[in-house]
């Protein structure tokens, strides 16, 4: 299997008779030769190939347009360029598959509304590629976070008959065509089945039977709220542990958000350097001082206490016995404790039982 673009510009050393592929993200071309910006989408940044124009491969660089897919032969040596240490110096290239002018993804930047147009385009894109690139290793880091930790993994299902504590409105599960006057029997499950909430029910079940396991898989959640903390589909992490406390629980999560900070940031620094320049520029001071200061726990009867002293006229009124709301969470995190902060011991007639 060829290497990728992340294997070959981490190489400590050139490398001759090299073949690469990939996708033609730029290209130039001056009297004496091109050069072509490569990328395989296996890292965030490209590779610079240079094609003589002396060579008889070079009478395809009119067609090689950016979104080109090619194929390439040559030898990886030093770049005398500032800001990339390796290029590819070609000595064959093959057009794999064309794009023409009209090929949507130029050098330039595009909102997200236009990029929704172009689903099948946008993992192309340095911020939705950056952003799967970020999952991926997210996803990993959680594994290993409890693998190292003597947990279990257990698959909960899916599709399920049971809620979970009120955790949210469920989406309906069905086979019986709509409208047709069927009975709930003739259904396929023969019973009323939905998407699940949350994996926390079989996960208790679990934790009872082989001590500390956890669920990492797709939840569903069919509220009607259109902000940013709802989503429709979501995956959750739910670990269930045996014989612990909620001193416990609360140091558990803590280690488990510093883990993949710090694999974030150590694995992901081109991505994460993409991110802070043109998504949020105060990102990677957030991240470093969520592994610098310690999370701070207050009880939730402090909170309100805490909420009630500001004199603040929020939006929503701070009564005790009720949600706290955004807007009251993010005064406590970002003005009164200026970093990551836990609450906990709400009353028990607001949280599911």
């Amino acid at each position: 299997m060829p290497d990728s673009l992340r294997q070959i510009l981490a190489s400590d050393s050139p490398i001759s008779d090299l073949t690469v592929r990939g996708w033609v993200r730029t290209r130039r071309d001056s009297k004496a030769c091109s050069f072509i910006e490569l990328t395989d989408g296996s890292c965030f940044k490209g590779l610079q190939v240079v094609v003589d124009a002396a060579l008889p491969c070079s009478v395809l660089m009119p067609g090689i347009l950016t979104g080109a897919s090619v194929e390439i032969d040559g030898d990886l040596i030093a770049s005398p360029a500032q800001g990339q240490k390796w290029e590819l110096q070609a000595k064959d290239v093959r057009l794999l598959g064309e794009a023409d002018g009209t090929y949507p993804l130029q050098k330039k930047g595009h909102t997200p509304e236009f990029l929704r147009t172009i689903a099948h385009l946008r993992p192309r894109t340095n911020l939705y590629g950056s952003v799967f690139r970020v999952r991926s290793k997210m996803a990993f880091a959680v594994h290993r976070f409890f693998q190292e930790r003597g947990f279990f993994y257990v698959h909960t299902p899916i599709v399920t008959s049971s809620d979970c504590e009120g955790a949210g409105e469920m989406f309906r599960v069905t086979t019986l065509k709509q409208g047709a006057a069927a009975k709930p029997e003739e259904d396929f499950f023969g019973r009323p089945t939905y998407l699940t909430v949350s994996g926390q029910l079989q996960g208790e079940a679990f934790a009872c039977a082989m001590g500390n396991i956890y669920t990492f898989g797709p939840t569903f959640r069919a509220e009607n709220s259109n902000t940013a903390r709802h989503a429709a589909e979501f995956w959750m992490i739910e670990p269930e542990m045996a014989f612990h406390d909620l001193t416990d629980d609360m140091s558990l999560a803590e280690e488990n958000v510093r883990y993949l900070v710090k694999a974030m940031i150590d694995e992901c620094p081109d991505e994460l350097e993409f991110f802070n320049k043109f998504v949020d520029k105060a990102l990677t001071a957030r991240l470093q001082q969520t592994l610098d200061k310690p999370f701070e726990r207050i009880s939730y009867t402090e909170a309100v206490e805490l909420l009630l002293k500001t004199g603040r006229s929020f939006e929503h009124p701070v009564v005790w016995g009720e949600c706290l709301q955004t807007e009251h969470e993010r005064y406590i995190a970002e003005e009164h404790v200026k970093g990551p902060v836990t609450i906990y011991n709400y009353p028990k007639c607001i949280k599911p039982l």
